[in-house]
């Protein structure tokens, strides 16, 4: 390790070694950059000194020197918005009103599962299911017709439709074949249930 080389940065200051450039007396290598900065030259925000400085190190990089950081173990830092995916309601609005849709479904299930906990009623667990199936309906009705859903949107609005239309529905339809006494009753289905368990 030449002087003025940091092992925390990353950064060369070389002494003339090898594909390294030798630091004039007088002048500071900058500890964002890496590059060199003539005493008098002021250093951009971020770290970056002047376009010549970011040339003079553009051009140490097939050297083998290691300015550019290594993207081996780099993460995701953020991702592309879902379409409709934008606020429900201005910026200036609380928060509650910003992701009304969300909240209209979230409060609507909760709702079919505090009466399904609760058991008030004799056919509490059937109407309570009936009313999870329903929300998630609605928000598939909502996914569609409002043009921002805020954090309803998870992916594109086919896939969200989908994937709440389809599960709405088969919670819906299961909730009305409850036994006993199903409120609706599919003909077929008794005979394929048989056949399937013999």
């Amino acid at each position: 390790m030449g002087a003025g080389t940091s092992p925390a940065d990353g950064t060369h200051a070389g002494t003339g070694g090898p594909g390294e450039a030798a630091v004039p007396e007088g002048s500071v290598v900058s500890g964002g950059s890496g590059a060199v900065v003539e005493p008098g030259e002021a250093e951009a925000p971020g770290g970056s000194v002047a376009a010549d400085a970011d040339e003079t190190r553009g051009e140490g990089e097939g050297s083998g020197s290691t300015w550019a950081p290594s993207r081996r173990f780099s993460l995701t830092r953020d991702t592309a918005r879902p379409e409709g995916g934008g606020r429900a309601a201005p910026g200036d609005a609380p928060a509650p009103a910003r992701q009304w849709p969300l909240l209209t479904v979230l409060c609507t299930a909760g709702a079919g599962l505090l009466i399904v906990g609760t058991n008030a009623f004799a056919e509490a667990f059937r109407i309570g299911v009936m009313l999870m199936g329903i929300a998630l309906l609605a928000g598939a009705v909502l996914r569609w017709v409002v043009p921002s859903v805020g954090m309803l949107a998870v992916r594109s609005r086919f896939t969200d439709l989908v994937t709440y239309g389809l599960m709405g529905t088969l919670i819906v339809l299961l909730a009305l074949m409850a036994q006993p006494g199903p409120w609706l009753q599919v003909p077929f289905l008794q005979d394929v249930v048989h056949f399937t368990i013999r």
